[in-house]
């Protein structure tokens, strides 16, 4: 009889144990990562809702969590998505700044996740001139991208499609969701916008929209900078005076001749010929029916404009363009959200949005990012977790985008690289503050002398203060007091009343430089590497 009943006994709990294999395998939980290009903070409802809603985006503040602390390891684009991909900071990973080539022999956790059973997928724009590794689907911008009839590389090659950009992203997607993820697995899904990455184009239906609206001015939009070092004065990121005409402001190239008007750049009239060449003929004119009325009404009002209105002229524009291509990346958000809804996926799915960095919005007078100065430095964080996470919670404890990787594989129960630079934030998302002890993070910058002029600069940031350093071609510290002075206006290095603060900085400073491995030889290490 045992011999009988043995191998039915045996059976049973091979059964079970495939059984509580498949049902781990179930509850690990899923993990969307979505991350537009240049989103700044400011023009997220969930944050300030001055600008424009975002209703979808602000969802997953709603049911989860919003951190307005959040920040950067370096504020520019490639260098941001290798630290978030390897949890290390740039002078490790190696992708100082655009230019530098990213070491592909690194481990980015796609890949432990991949190894570790789940399905992996990653749709919209990577920036890093490789395609990537532990994705079992993907397909990817090639560099920038185009904002209409994209490219994008496959696993099988390269193809285009016809369509906006950002509306083709949501649909690969949406199709890789509906079509080819496997149920019995958990996934890690990548949603990468390009926008709202300049040149800004919008969607036929947002542009119709945005070019009518009209956006209150920063108080800060004619910022002068005194009080300030050499290198907020010398950042080539002025609205009026460095973005382009025709690529940014949408001028058409002949018109900049017809009116004498310098450009700013020499690739201004370049980058908005190659936009109109990628229309189709139908996109071309819906797009001019709305843009040429503005044209002609600048034509109209440029011999007499003051460098003031025009200023203001290119705000508007700016705004207008850069917010309207944010619309169609809420509205690709919430058709992901309410399919995790219709599916039943929301229980256990995490769900994070996030950008590359911040932005300015004429803050400054400037665009574009790179400064440890808030507008740059700091980028929106919103994380839902139903059953973990509060709905409705915030955070301001400092948190950076070398913590993603960590916090992820932590939630996938993955062992983390012992390299990985990060701290998981899960602790956070669970409201335990006090398994949390950072109180200062470190920052570095590297890309000068290149676009924008953006001098080199490493620096210490709390909640209270923030110190820098510029070097290369200068020698400059700045000090700002963040509570007592939100708009970095005045540099309070010099202050007596605050040396003993920057003493304390420089010494904590320093600390942080040894803990994560940077020093006065990298920096000109890489100095030599660029110059080469």
């Amino acid at each position: 009889m045992k011999i009988k009943i043995l191998p039915a006994l045996l059976a049973l709990a091979l059964l079970f144990t495939a059984c509580s294999e498949q049902l781990e395998e179930k509850s690990r939980p899923n993990i969307v990562f979505i991350m537009s290009d240049d989103h700044a903070y400011q023009a997220i409802s969930a944050y300030s809702d001055h600008l424009m809603q975002t209703p979808n985006i602000d969802r997953i503040a709603n049911e989860g969590m919003l951190f307005s602390n959040a920040c950067v390891t370096n504020s520019i684009c490639a260098p941001s998505r290798a630290t978030i991909l390897t949890g290390k900071h740039c002078h490790l990973h190696g992708k100082i700044d655009n230019r530098f080539p990213f070491d592909t022999t690194q481990v980015t956790f796609p890949q432990l996740f991949q190894a570790a059973g789940y399905q992996t997928a990653m749709f919209g724009k990577l920036h890093f001139g490789n395609n990537p590794k532990g994705i079992d689907e993907f397909k990817i911008l090639p560099g920038q991208g185009a904002y209409y009839n994209p490219d994008f590389n496959t696993n099988d090659g390269r193809i285009r499609i016809e369509g906006y950009t950002t509306d083709v992203i949501t649909d690969l997607t949406m199709d890789w969701m509906k079509n080819r993820r496997d149920p019995e697995k958990p996934f890690l899904l990548f949603f990468l916008h390009k926008a709202p990455h300049r040149e800004w184009l919008p969607a036929e239906r947002h542009y119709k929209e945005f070019t009518k609206m009209t956006f209150p001015e920063p108080p800060t939009l004619f910022d002068d900078y005194e009080g300030r070092g050499s290198a907020a004065k010398e950042a080539e990121m002025n609205i009026l005076y460095h973005q382009n005409w025709a690529g940014d402001s949408k001028l058409r190239p002949e018109v900049l001749d017809e009116l004498g008007i310098t450009p700013a750049s020499n690739w201004d009239k370049r980058a908005m010929q190659d936009k109109y060449d990628r229309f189709t003929e139908e996109q071309l004119a819906a797009w001019n029916a709305v843009y040429d009325p503005i044209i002609e009404d600048f034509i109209e009002r440029y011999p007499t404009m003051t460098e003031k209105e025009m200023m203001q002229w290119k705000y508007q524009r700016y705004m207008q363009d850069y917010l309207g291509s944010i619309a169609a990346v809420d509205e690709g958000v919430g058709t992901l959200l309410d399919y995790l809804d219709a599916e039943g996926l929301t229980e256990n799915t995490l769900v994070v949005y996030t950008s590359d960095q911040g932005f300015y919005l004429g803050e400054h007078g400037w665009f574009d990012k790179r400064f440890i100065y808030d507008e740059s430095f700091k980028t929106p964080l919103l994380v839902r977790w139903p059953g973990i996470v509060e709905p409705g919670s915030k955070n301001d404890e400092m948190v950076q985008n070398m913590d993603f990787a960590q916090t992820f594989l932590e939630i996938a129960g993955i062992e983390a690289p012992s390299d990985m630079q990060g701290e998981s934030i899960v602790p956070l998302l669970k409201g335990d503050i006090k398994g949390w002890d950072r109180d200062a993070v470190y920052y570095h910058y590297y890309e000068y002398p290149a676009v924008h002029m953006v001098k080199r600069h490493y620096g210490i940031v709390t909640r209270e203060y923030k110190l820098a350093h510029f070097y290369y071609d200068v020698d400059e510290w700045e000090l700002y007091d963040r509570k007592n002075d939100p708009m970095e206006l005045k540099n309070e290095y010099d202050n007596p009343e605050y040396a003993d603060v920057v003493a304390g900085l420089k010494e904590k400073l320093a600390e942080l430089r040894v803990k994560y491995e940077d020093s006065e030889q990298l920096d000109q290490k890489f100095i030599d590497l660029y110059n080469q």
